[in-house]
């Protein structure tokens, strides 16, 4: 698996006019050995794509919810290194692609290089690097061009016209629109500035644009998403997986794209 997985799903999404749902999961929440199931779970719902968190000590980008669920599969030993491992052993079982959202430390810790081989055999299609500017992908994703892995990109609320230009000129596997100044996490609602935002992105990118950050309700991820080429959920994923609700998700009747089957579930 690769960013051409990743393509792959954009395009047939974008044939059959459907918007993609990426879900959030903190890797090894409840333990790697669940993982696998988690996966499954998520795809068997309609999931498009898997971002799997990496727990991390000093998580700056992520709300309450998520950073709850670092500090319990740190509680467990998860490792970067580890969760990687474990893809390796269950990719056979994932149709999905999988993109890993990591800080960089816990990256450098590994080895820039090992770590992209390791994404590498774990079939890893992308990574996402929150604290790692534009200006300075290069140590990160050079390593993961050489096997063919998207270095995926932010654009945020305050980024100028010029910024957006430059960031998205290059971008590859989707563009991560941030849709509030904070952190993840539940939101009453967003400025209607937002959606105009979002279109202007998707305007000028060489790369699908999915936008997330603070998406809590079905209505909420039905508007972000008409409005760019997809939506990111996981605090309430994380939630209901951490509630032993799997089965909320797993048990989700397909209906007209899978924007909606999957928020009409996972929302109720």
């Amino acid at each position: 698996m690769s960013k051409f997985k990743m393509e792959d799903t954009f395009n047939r999404l974008e044939a059959k006019d459907e918007k993609a749902f990426i879900a959030y999961i903190m890797a090894g929440d409840g333990g790697l050995s669940d993982l696998g199931r988690q996966i499954r779970d998520l795809e068997s719902a309609g999931v498009s794509i898997v971002e799997l968190g990496i727990p991390f000590s000093d998580p700056v980008a992520d709300g309450p919810e998520i950073q709850a669920a670092g500090r319990r599969a740190l509680a467990e030993g998860v490792t970067l290194e580890a969760v990687l491992l474990e893809l390796a052993r269950i990719k056979a079982e994932i149709s999905i692609p999988v993109v890993i959202m990591s800080y960089a430390n816990p990256v450098l810790r590994l080895g820039t290089k090992k770590f992209a081989r390791l994404a590498h055999e774990a079939g890893v299609a992308g990574v996402i690097l929150p604290d790692v500017p534009f200006e300075q992908e290069g140590e990160f994703g050079e390593p993961l061009a050489k096997y063919d892995i998207a270095n995926i990109r932010f654009v945020t609320l305050t980024s100028s016209p010029e910024r957006i230009r430059e960031v998205t000129e290059t971008a590859e596997g989707f563009v991560y629109a941030v849709t509030v100044k904070g952190t993840t996490g539940v939101r009453d609602g967003f400025d209607d500035s937002l959606y105009d935002h979002l279109s202007r992105i998707t305007e000028v990118s060489n790369a699908p644009v999915c936008a997330g950050f603070g998406i809590s309700t079905q209505e909420q991820a039905a508007r972000v998403g008409a409005a760019c080429d997809g939506v990111i959920v996981g605090s309430r994923i994380v939630n209901l997986l951490h509630e032993g609700k799997a089965d909320e998700i797993s048990q989700i009747v397909p209906q007209k794209s899978v924007l909606e089957k999957v928020t009409s579930k996972i929302f109720d």
